[in-house]
């Protein structure tokens, strides 16, 4: 049985859930089209209709659900297509009904005790039972665990890192520690020791980057430095050129001379071939090469330089805390120093290979470089080193804690351990005895269906549906089984088939005929004793007066199975928007000034303000329709959006179709815009429109308020106030303070 259903953000039910609490075997909801009452169906009929709706099942059991609405009516009435059979068991297969009866109460039998024992293992409620002592247990023990925590943590927090602040976690790490074997300290050693230990903890510091300085240092001894680079000694002209040492203005003029066509750039005259071929052979592949080596020497220096110096650059950004950071930048200063002055002296080089040049010693600024890093890194081994240890005595210390702290709860441990194997194997006997009750209630699940498809049939259908249309005056159709099929057809009187002839009316009541055999059978051969939820939803939509008291009559019929306990219906949902229906089916000769019946609930499902709200009632709610207009009336929380129409009909049924009274003469009453606001009222009434879609509709406060003034004025100047007051449930003041 359903015992809650929750709805939220479907349809017009609002963020904020409304709840159906406390439901019963029979429920009975009314509410006018449009309302939310289909949703309710709907959450019903599929759980997951809506991932914020919800059902709560007794016992967490949940059971078949039929739900006639329009959707079953669509689905099933088709004209293009037959009805599905619905198999019942025959009456005549009295062994059968009785083995299946058995099984059923001896699979009910397993049910109450996977019931009791599921109350042992997890309460009634879920909040109880065995597990419910598991859960204690633990609370209380890390309640303990905790205390111990909360006594030392001042003096021993580092040994409790990790779980200072989490009290599960906490008892947890008791647990893992409870075979712990460190050594046993008194609490005055253990505090002495943690001063030192847990105290501000130095961390691994980096070493400090190597330089590499190696070939940089030997481009100081390359011997093209000191070599004068000059042309070849045995050429004509060389004579003269060694004599002047102007092998370097030589070697920049004839740069010149290619240019200018051999025309001698210094005095302007042409010169023989031989001059060409002697400055040729002055300057020969041994001149170049040589030159060649000196650039490269330029090139490789200072990418070397680079590297160096964008080494040490590094060092000094992140120089860590044990280097001397202001020593090394005084050494990098000096080192930039002379590998500019190195830089300029190969630049002269290239310029000038005659010239013998000698660079710069860097060799005492490295060593002091390296020495400083190296200083600094031996340094930092034995920072290392120590920090590691101190790991190491932490971890030692750590472990002597926990030691400590085991032996402060030694008793509550092994308290705990004792009652904690004894609910284990309590908890693990009753999940066991579930585990095999629910697989022996598969079995018997199993064996009912096999027996059910055996037993079973659509021609019982077939005569229970035709029977009651016979005895309620339905000649002109009937509905017979198609042979050597489990289907069905509609066919009139003369045989023809009558499914795309039917009325709405007949089809309506077919319908329901047909959902009322399907509730007590099945559509398959098997399911046909399963026990189910049934949900009648508007079943009287497009029918007469007349079939409004037969199925009236079938459901009530229904009603009384539920209540004694015959049959496979458990709860029963009925909703309607008819207050006729509603009345009929809610009527018994049992109930007492209208109060609620133990297996009963009444409901409402209001609209305010385009917003669903679900109300339950002790007493059925539905009295008159002109008695819930003035309930409507009466409510604090009316809507403004419909309080003009509900004015309206109130006037109608009681001046009108009551009173016979000539409206014009209760306008000539009023002056004024209240004239024209009753004229508003009566005007819509003597019109006749009845329709949804013909309603008026106001929401302003002031606006309600001088309709609502009006009306009450009706009553008084006809001198029908008596009326007024008794239908608002109030006397003059409270009137007057209503009307307001």
């Amino acid at each position: 049985m359903i015992e809650s259903i929750s709805f939220s953000k479907v349809a017009t039910y609002p963020d904020a859930p409304e709840a159906m609490n406390g439901l019963k075997s029979l429920n009975f909801i009314y509410g006018s089209n449009g309302a939310g009452k289909t949703t309710i169906g709907k959450v019903i009929s599929d759980p997951t209709f809506s991932s914020d709706c919800s059902l709560s099942w007794k016992g967490g059991a949940p059971l078949q659900t039929l739900v006639y609405n329009r959707d079953f009516v669509d689905r099933n009435f088709k004209p293009s297509e037959d009805l599905k059979g619905v198999f019942t068991l025959g009456e005549q297969e009295i062994e059968t009904l009785e083995k299946i009866a058995k099984l059923k109460s001896e699979r009910n039998t397993l049910s109450e005790k996977v019931k009791g024992w599921n109350e042992a293992l997890q309460g009634a409620d879920g909040t109880g039972g065995k597990l419910y002592e598991v859960s204690n247990l633990e609370a209380v023990f890390k309640e303990k665990c905790w205390a111990q925590k909360v006594k030392h943590d001042s003096k021993l927090q580092g040994g409790f890192e990790g779980v200072r602040n989490n009290s599960e976690k906490f008892k947890d790490r008791v647990l893992e520690n409870i075979n712990n074997t460190a050594a046993l300290l008194s609490l005055d050693e253990l505090t002495k020791k943690a001063e030192t230990v847990f105290g501000r903890a130095p961390v691994i510091e980096p070493v400090v980057r190597v330089i590499d300085a190696g070939r940089l240092l030997a481009h100081e001894g390359n011997p093209i430095l000191r070599k004068r680079v000059i042309g070849k000694s045995d050429v004509d002209i060389a004579a003269m050129i060694n004599k002047l040492g102007s092998s370097d203005w030589v070697k920049l003029g004839r740069d010149y001379f290619d240019e200018n066509d051999k025309v001698c750039p210094f005095c302007q005259q042409a010169t023989k071939d031989s001059f060409a071929r002697s400055l040729n052979e002055y300057f020969d592949e041994t001149f170049l090469q040589e030159s060649k080596s000196i650039r490269d020497l330029a090139d490789s220096y200072k990418t070397d330089s680079e590297r160096l110096q964008q080494q040490l650059s590094s060092i000094i950004a992140s120089p860590g805390s044990v280097l001397n950071v202001t020593k090394l930048k005084e050494e990098k200063e000096l080192l930039d120093s002379k590998l500019t002055i190195n830089a300029q002296r190969i630049a002269a080089k290239v310029k000038e290979s005659s010239q013998p040049v000698e660079l710069e010693a860097i060799a005492n600024v490295i060593a002091a470089i390296e020495t400083l890093i190296s200083n600094a890194n031996d340094l930092i081994a034995n920072h290392n080193r120590m920090v590691n240890n101190l790991s190491s005595e932490k971890r030692e210390l750590t472990t002597q804690v926990w030691r400590f702290v085991i032996e402060e709860l030694r008793t509550d441990t092994a308290d705990y351990q004792a009652k904690k194997a004894n609910l284990n194997k309590a908890v693990k006997g009753l999940q066991d005895q579930i585990q095999l009750a629910k697989a022996e209630q598969t079995l018997k699940a199993m064996e009912i269906r096999e027996l059910e498809r055996l037993a079973t049939s659509v021609q019982a259908t077939v005569d229970a549906i035709n029977g009651l249309l016979q005895s309620f005056g339905f000649h002109g159709f009937s509905i017979a089984n198609i042979p050597n099929t489990t289907l069905y057809k509609l066919v009139r009187e003369d045989g023809a088939a009558a499914m795309k002839t039917m009325s709405e009316g007949e089809k309506t009541f077919l319908t329901f005929l047909y959902f009322v055999q399907l509730i007590k059978g099945s559509e398959t051969e098997s399911g046909t004793t399963n026990d189910r939820v049934v949900v009648f939803d508007d079943p009287v939509s497009s029918l007469d007066s007349d079939i409004l008291f037969i199925v009236s009559s079938l459901i009530k019929g229904l009603f009384e199975e539920v209540r004694a306990k015959r049959g496979h219906i458990k709860q029963i949902f009925v909703l309607t928007h008819n207050v006729y229906f509603h009345k009929e089916i809610t009527f018994s000769p049992k109930r007492r000034n209208g109060k609620a019946q133990g297996d009963e609930s009444f409901w409402i499902v209001r609209k305010l303000d385009r917003v669903t709200k679900l109300e339950s009632y002790p007493e059925n709610p539905i009295k008159t329709s002109y008695e819930l207009l003035w309930a409507e009336l009466r409510r604090a929380d009316r809507s403004n959006l419909t309080i003009q129409n509900t004015l309206r009909r109130i006037l109608e049924n009681y001046f009108k179709i009551l009173g016979n009274v000539d409206f014009e003469d209760i306008c000539a009453k009023f002056e004024g815009r209240e004239k024209l606001i009753c004229r508003s009222l009566l005007s819509w009434v003597n019109d006749g429109s009845h329709f949804a879609h013909d309603d008026i509709y106001i929401s302003d406060g002031t606006a309600v308020t001088i309709y609502l003034k009006v009306f009450k004025d009706i009553f008084y100047k006809l001198k029908h106030d008596a009326h007024y007051r008794m239908m608002m449930r109030a006397d003059e003041d409270e009137s007057e303070a209503l009307s307001a």
